[in-house]
């Protein structure tokens, strides 16, 4: 990976990650209060699965 696809990649991550608050900010607001109430375990099976998931399509694209 050339330092171009790493930009293209931080790049691409930013737009989808700003989608649902710019397109349903009552929506996000709701949900991140909902993130808020949860324990750190929780959160951290959040984190761990989304990695995985992350690095299985990065898998597959190749």
């Amino acid at each position: 990976m050339t330092g171009f696809d790493w930009l293209a990649a931080v790049g691409l991550l930013l737009v989808v990650e700003g989608i649902l608050p710019f397109a349903a900010p009552a929506m996000w607001r709701e949900g991140f209060s909902r993130m808020l109430a949860l324990k750190d375990g929780q959160l951290r099976f959040i984190g761990a699965a989304s990695i995985v998931g992350g690095v299985f399509l990065l898998m597959m694209s190749n």
